[in-house]
């Protein structure tokens, strides 16, 4: 595994490519390594943080159970400004929103799979980067989905 690092108005991120595929964003400078993938993953969160990219297009692979696979899969559907519920994603899902929730806390690529898109039925609900709650409402905001904060 290699890693690269930037960084960004929410602090410095690494990302971690294994076998060809992104396996980890991290709120760390962690930097070991150089490669096109990371390069490319690099550039495309700086293309993010500026506003010239809605939807990541890298290879990522989330180890883990069919579940928490299946969950990143539903928050990679959310489109940028956009969110949803756990609760809507355990229903697509046929299993109870606080799986949901524990698989969302536990998305080893954070931003690129966009878990700060979930929100719980009554609120922002948490976030596990760097910096918590505060963090999410930065990228929600970011996206331009803060009217749903006001």
């Amino acid at each position: 595994m290699i890693s690269a690092s930037l960084d960004s108005p929410v602090g410095a991120l690494s990302v971690t490519e294994r076998d060809g595929a992104i396996v980890r964003l991290a709120w760390s400078a962690q930097a070991d390594g150089q490669s096109a993938l990371l390069d490319s993953a690099l550039a495309q969160l700086r293309a993010y943080f500026s506003g010239e990219l809605t939807v990541f297009d890298l290879p990522l692979h989330v180890e883990g159970s069919d579940f928490q696979r299946a969950v990143c899969d539903a928050m990679l559907a959310i489109p940028l400004g956009e969110t949803r519920t756990y609760g809507e994603i355990a229903k697509d899902l046929g299993a109870p929103p606080q799986p949901v929730g524990n698989a969302c806390g536990a998305n080893p690529i954070p931003v690129i799979i966009p878990c700060h898109r979930v929100l719980s039925a009554t609120g922002l609900g948490g976030f596990s980067g760097h910096g918590g709650v505060e963090t999410k409402v930065a990228l929600l905001k970011h996206e331009g989905a803060a009217g749903l904060l006001i």
